[in-house]
């Protein structure tokens, strides 16, 4: 079976992380503040905070916006559960907006109408990879003086209008996971221009404690730290770090063979009636974290569970991204309902295909293939494209 995301990992990352297990630091130690750095630096940021994951990551951008009970956050329900969680993790609550039905991203006109006086923030989520219209975004929140927050877990190294992802919003986060653009195991960070963002993301992330001379309030000594909030055990290893290290090295050359990738499905199924494929803005480039296709309802014989059953038999790793975070039992016993028709409407249509850097031309010819054996014997079009 094909995953639809798979880590790369080359002997340079093993041996990072080997001399890090034979150095004096295995946590708490320089690789961490090597790994933020490089990443900061990366992305045009002036400050990195690493955590044990991108949740926790962002939870950190939540506790750092001062989100507390009573506030609002709005955000997508196409994406995963963690970019709402963060919010109900601070005892705010999440408010779900409808996306574009041409981007998969969160509408900003639409999300604007949801503001109330009780909104703290926006999460705003790069589905796939595609940044969010930050242009936008940044607008909205400048004139409701509201923080915005980019869920970039999935478009690391991807540009809007010609700034990278990470340069733009109060604070971004990205994700470390094995089928993200490089991976830790686990990891996230989040990296801001705020300076003051940055020292309570640091507070949170050590169980809110600091042995920070410039803000202790009394010292007694070299040994001397005080717990200022009630923060997390949330840290990164220095393992995970050296590995990130050596990945980011990495990261133009796993971009450019995702965006290859891209290419050659798009171009493979150009002209599939009732199979759409992804939609990329002019004045962005993607990330490509994920090639989700929609196979519209009214153009095939069958329902798309069937369809993704039959992509699977074919040893087709496709999964389904995501479903609507409110469709949730959890989410449903806190009362939301069906909320955004054109979320439900993607939902009910999407297959995401296999993307990932490691894939040969072998893997990438499987893929296309498998599509297109499935189209052909579900499709209530006449013609045939072999």
């Amino acid at each position: 079976m094909l995953p639809y995301g798979q880590q790369w990992l080359d002997e340079e990352d093993i041996q990072a992380v080997i001399d890090v297990l034979k150095s004096d630091f295995i946590t708490q130690g320089p690789k961490i503040f090597e790994f933020e750095q490089s990443i900061a630096n990366k992305v045009n940021a002036k400050y990195a905070v690493a955590f044990s994951n991108g949740t926790a990551a962002l939870h950190g951008a939540c506790y750092a916006a001062g989100v507390t009970e009573g506030d609002e956050v709005i955000t997508t329900p196409i994406t995963f559960a963690a970019s709402s969680n963060c919010v109900l993790y601070q005892g705010g609550t999440p408010i779900f907006s409808d996306i574009n039905l041409t981007t998969y991203n969160l509408d900003p006109d639409v999300m604007e109408s949801k503001i109330t006086t009780r909104t703290k923030a926006i999460i705003a989520v790069d589905f796939a990879g595609q940044p969010a219209e930050m242009e936008r975004f940044k607008e909205i929140a400048e004139k409701y003086n509201l923080i915005l927050i980019q869920d970039a877990a999935h478009s690391l190294g991807a540009t809007y209008r010609g700034m990278k992802v990470g340069s733009m919003a109060d604070m971004t986060m990205f994700s470390f996971h094995p089928v993200k653009a490089i991976t830790t195991g686990e990891g996230g960070v989040i990296v801001t221009d705020s300076e003051k963002y940055y020292q309570r993301l640091l507070l949170f992330r050590s169980h809110g404690i600091t042995k920070n001379p410039e803000l202790l309030e009394g010292n007694q000594g070299s040994w001397y730290y005080e717990m200022h909030d009630l923060g997390y055990n949330y840290r990164m290893t220095d393992m995970q770090a050296a590995l990130g290290i050596s990945q980011l090295q990495r990261l133009d050359q796993f971009l450019a063979r995702r965006r290859e990738i891209a290419d050659k499905y798009t171009e493979a199924f150009a002209g599939l009636k009732g199979l759409i494929t992804p939609h990329q803005t002019s004045h962005s480039e993607s990330a490509w974290h994920l090639y989700v296709t929609r196979w519209l309802s009214g153009s095939f014989k069958v329902d798309r569970r069937t369809l993704f059953d039959a992509l699977r038999n074919e040893g087709i790793g496709v999964q389904v991204h995501y479903i609507p975070v409110y469709q949730h039992p959890y989410y449903e016993k806190l009362g939301y309902t069906s909320l955004c028709e054109k979320a439900e409407e993607f939902y009910s249509t999407a297959i995401s295909l296999p993307i990932y850097p490691k894939m040969n031309e072998v893997d990438v010819s499987d893929v296309i293939q498998a599509v297109k054996k499935v189209y052909n014997q579900f499709t209530n079009h006449p013609s045939r494209h072999e």
